[in-house]
């Protein structure tokens, strides 16, 4: 590998790991540099994902003190984002790239709207727990649950702005402020992230780039603690105008590149 390349990596990698922690969508800096340098589409993606583990784990740690009161929501979602990392890997392994190429635009503009409307939509939600005694209604936790499987589906297969999906699902259903939301996200994508990297281990060794993954994580990791200082500082208001201007910027990207000519 090239120093210049190498830098560039790094970069990314810190970059990406920052606001993984903030919101999500760092796949959307660092899997276009690893394209531009030259790597195949689904090796990019593989390593990738499994160098952004790390950034995860610093994410995880940063937004410790905001996952105080979650650890019935994570023992209720976390086996849905796990089972859902799994389908995604598989799909990532075995189906074409163009596929969910076409479905990821909708799904960023599915969860865009959910955070623009989160606070209209999470409203009507309490009142329809206070009027059940201040019990989340089951059919809300169902619907949360598949949603975060779906997340993690998503997660699996191209990882890029799984966090904006997951804090626009969690921000609606979820008791709590919006930090907590993205408290869960990062454990949530942490966890789809480390099973899907097990799958490639296990299933396409072949397709990861260790020096990538190497240069990544390093990088990850430090922007991961950055990361979580600078988001548990941001009003609701501020973090939700974040998480949209990052998700229409993952927005443009992903149409840009299913109208690029081939």
């Amino acid at each position: 590998m090239e120093p210049l390349h190498a830098v560039f990596i790094l970069l990314g990698g810190l970059w990406a790991g920052t606001i993984n922690s903030v919101v999500g969508s760092g796949t959307l800096v660092t899997f276009p540099i690893l394209i531009a340098l030259g790597y195949a589409p689904v090796m990019a993606t593989v390593s990738n994902a499994m160098g952004l583990i790390a950034g995860g784990v610093s994410g995880v740690l940063g937004y410790r003190r905001e996952l105080a009161g979650m650890r019935t929501n994570l023992l209720r979602l976390l086996p849905a984002s796990l089972l859902g990392g799994i389908t995604g890997a598989f799909l990532l392994l075995h189906l074409p790239e163009s596929v969910f190429g076409v479905v990821a635009p909708f799904l960023i503009v599915l969860a865009l709207g959910m955070v623009i409307l989160q606070p209209n939509l999470q409203r009507w939600v309490k009142r329809r727990a206070e009027a059940n005694d201040g019990v989340p209604h089951r059919s809300h936790t169902i619907v949360m649950t598949a949603l975060v499987y779906f997340a993690g589906v998503y997660g699996g297969y191209f990882v890029a702005a799984q966090g904006i999906l997951l804090v626009g699902i969690l921000g609606i259903f979820m008791t709590g402020t919006l930090q907590n939301a993205n408290a869960v996200k990062n454990v949530l994508s942490l966890a789809v992230n480390l099973i899907a990297a097990v799958s490639y281990l296990l299933f396409a060794p072949d397709r990861i780039i260790w020096a990538v993954v190497g240069l990544i994580a390093v990088s990850s990791l430090i922007g991961g603690f950055v990361g979580s200082r600078i988001g548990r500082r941001l009003s609701p208001l501020v973090l939700r105008l974040v998480i949209v201007t990052l998700g229409t910027v993952a927005l443009y990207f992903m149409v840009a590149k299913l109208v690029a000519p081939h």
